[in-house]
């Protein structure tokens, strides 16, 4: 963990669990689906469902990456964070393998997605958000998810997601942040502001938003009065059994 405040980077997501890198991650989840593919074999004639999918939106330094860590383990899915989106996007062979997959069990639905997403939205309609909206969408596809960040409730098909929202005071964040790094309070709070900036930045050009609207959420969750990730978990995974009641998981995925 990085000490030194002239060496701090925030990466969200980064807390004192110790976890492999994103490249291992990454590598890790696409040959574990992949795995999963060929034992299930050639798919059915007909199309399966896009597997219920849980999306965290958070501003900057809430700890929704912890909360759906433990989440994960509890429900059995996988959690994909924008680091890992990041490297899925930017390695081409991988987004071939996603896309393979996909097609095989959701024939046609890639171009039919994409193109309907840019007809009903405002999103621009460039190469980098087709890429991108297809990674989300080609990565939900492979089997159940949790993604943090990037927007991913905006992009997945409403009624296969539950949305969460993790906000907090500026005040928390900058404490819990100091605490993790061990670092000055003033220090956490400049290079909060910046990462920011630049996740305002990213949803603008993404996506045509300000910000993010409560009405896009099933549950919104204030981690200054729900302050143990364990609960604000046990609280998103009573919602998504309760939205989701009836699936069960050896069916659909």
């Amino acid at each position: 963990m990085v000490k030194n405040i002239k060496d701090f980077e925030y990466r969200p997501g980064l807390y004192a669990k110790k976890k492999p890198s994103i490249a291992d991650l990454t590598h890790r989840y696409i040959r574990e689906w992949n795995e999963k593919r060929q034992r299930r074999g050639k798919t059915s004639l007909t199309p399966e469902k896009l597997p219920p999918t849980i999306c965290f939106s958070r501003i900057i330094g809430v700890g929704a990456v912890e909360i759906a860590d433990i989440l994960a383990k509890k429900i059995g899915y996988r959690v994909v964070e924008r680091q890992i989106l990041e490297h899925i996007t930017d390695e081409i062979k991988l987004m071939d393998m996603t896309t393979a997959s996909l097609d095989e069990r959701y024939p046609g639905k890639m171009s039919e997605y994409l193109s309907r997403i840019f007809k009903e939205t405002a999103f621009p309609d460039n190469e980098y958000n087709r890429h991108l909206f297809a990674t989300i969408f080609a990565v939900a596809g492979l089997g159940p998810t949790i993604f943090v960040g990037w927007g991913t409730h905006l992009v997945l098909p409403r009624e296969r997601v539950l949305a969460v929202r993790m906000i907090c005071s500026k005040e928390y964040r900058i404490r819990r942040l100091a605490m993790i790094f061990k670092e000055n309070e003033d220090n956490i709070q400049r290079k909060l502001e910046e990462n920011d900036l630049t996740q305002r930045y990213f949803y603008k050009k993404v996506y045509h938003l300000e910000n993010a609207s409560i009405h896009e959420f099933d549950l919104v969750i204030n981690c200054d009065f729900i302050q143990d990730p364990k609960d604000a978990a046990a609280i998103v995974e009573l919602a998504f059994k309760k939205k989701f009641d009836g699936e069960e998981n050896s069916e659909i995925f």
